[in-house]
């Protein structure tokens, strides 16, 4: 690769929740929605596109606006957000794009020449006698998957699920379909898919409930269901051995709080919901997911993990700081700090909504308003005990760390080789008003490492950047 790439994989201004990878033409295009800095409702930015190379996952290309908002007849004056798209070719060369408008319970498709659009509004899905799906006593429709099959069938997925057993059902189910090949018009009417939390218990998916982000793969003969569990911040599979067949729980992709991965069960980054899918890259398979930052649920960030496939099952990934790097990071860089895959306070963590991770916790962030240029991105409010996490590091001739720091902190950066294991460095803090930076001697094993900064001390530090040398 030209450069190394880290997580989140996208610069650091850009947003881009709810991931689906598509491959096409030899280059990877992430669609997803589109959240604003500290912003205050989901998805409050028009669509845009990033795309990179299958041979070079760390040469990004922003693609531009794909598809406005406005685009959509139901919604001229903005009013209403773009949330979770999916992006299919059609059996004619085009592309289609499928998605649903906030609270709105049709899906809207789209239709364009090239992969990256521009995009323009074709239509509704909708019943053979032109009703919209989602209209009258339908069930809501909910971040559509769209799949077409080797046999030129196509599938359309929706739906999501209350959060909360004791939650009002209303209208939510998880449904499947099948669609003409006019891209809009039912073929067959949609049927239960995968029991929401209502239904899920005394079944195979009790622990993980269905609760939106319906994605399809077919691997080796089989379909895979991707899916957002109830507890939101996993990413859960199925298998079946049709399109519109009986989806057996298979296990958990990814968590964004690295719940479940080498058999942890503690939190360690602040959780909130999660969406994406997995894609096959240049002979590997990535799970694309995102996280939270700014201490809420709208302003979230695109990463990626490999995952090991073993031909019929997905084995959970581990969060890292390297997703798409093809291995560790090197011992002689800069890193900013905002590419830690985990993050705690002293008492560990909890949501990330403003009235949990408040004054007492860490948050990423950034400086001024939503942008596009000159990215600042870091760690806020390092308090003693507050602990930023980096994985992994390939260690071969470092011999010191520094960082860059500000705000009101006396104390130390403890560095630790793993979580609560040997001090490999300690670097004296004393911030100021302005970045200052501060090193000390780095004394680690050669070898493949993780890093943990722990600041023990007084005050608070901002965390903007570390270097090893």
């Amino acid at each position: 690769m030209k450069k190394q790439v880290f997580n989140p994989y996208l610069p650091s201004y850009e947003y881009i929740p709810d991931g689906e990878p598509r491959v096409f033409d030899k280059r990877l295009y992430i669609y997803g929605s589109h959240d604003r800095f500290n912003g205050d409702v989901y998805c409050q930015n028009d669509y845009v596109c990033w795309s990179a190379p299958e041979e070079d996952l760390s040469d990004w290309r922003y693609e531009g606006v794909i598809f406005k908002k406005t685009q959509d007849p139901r919604n001229t004056d903005g009013a209403h957000a773009l949330w979770a798209p999916d992006v299919c070719k059609g059996l004619d060369g085009k592309y289609y794009l499928y998605y649903c408008l906030d609270v709105l319970k049709e899906i809207g498709v789209a239709v364009a020449d090239k992969p990256a659009g521009p995009f323009e509004f074709l239509g509704f899905v909708r019943w053979p006698d032109g009703r919209a799906l989602g209209t009258d006593n339908d069930t809501r429709q909910f971040d559509p998957g769209i799949f077409i099959d080797d046999d030129e069938r196509i599938y359309l997925f929706s739906g999501n699920s209350p959060r909360y057993a004791d939650m009002p059902n209303k209208d939510k189910n998880s449904q499947k379909m099948e669609l003409e090949r006019d891209m809009l018009t039912l073929k067959s009417a949609p049927v239960e898919n995968l029991p929401i939390i209502t239904a899920a218990p005394g079944t195979e998916y009790a622990e993980h409930p269905f609760f939106e982000a319906s994605s399809v793969r077919k691997i080796n003969g089989k379909y895979y269901f991707i899916y957002s569990s109830t507890w939101m911040h996993e990413l859960c599979w199925a298998v079946a051995d049709s399109p519109l067949g009986e989806y057996r729980f298979g296990g958990v992709l990814v968590s964004n709080a690295d719940i479940g991965a080498n058999d942890n069960t503690e939190a360690l980054n602040y959780r909130g919901n999660t969406h994406g899918s997995v894609a096959f890259v240049n002979g590997k398979w990535y799970v694309f997911y995102h996280r939270q930052t700014n201490r809420h649920f709208f302003s979230r960030q695109a990463c990626a993990e490999e995952i090991f496939f073993d031909g019929e099952r997905f084995h959970q990934a581990e969060i890292t700081s390297c997703g798409l790097n093809g291995g560790p990071l090197s011992d002689n860089d800069s890193y900013e700090a905002r590419i830690a895959c985990h993050l705690y306070s002293k008492n560990g963590t909890c949501e990330s909504l403003l009235e949990q991770q408040n004054e007492n916790h860490p948050a990423f962030t950034q400086e001024g308003p939503d942008r596009e240029d000159n990215p600042n991105q870091y760690i806020s409010n390092m308090c003693d005990g507050a602990t930023a996490g980096y994985r992994y590091f390939i260690f071969e001739t470092a011999k010191r760390i520094s960082v860059k720091v500000r705000g009101t902190g006396t104390g130390k950066f403890i560095v630790r080789d793993e979580r609560n294991a040997s001090v490999v460095a300690e670097i004296d803090i004393n911030a100021k008003e302005s970045w200052t930076d501060f090193s000390s001697a780095l004394n680690i094993s050669a070898g493949k490492h993780p890093l943990y900064f722990t600041f023990e001390g007084e005050g608070y530090i901002d965390f903007m950047s570390f270097t090893l040398s």
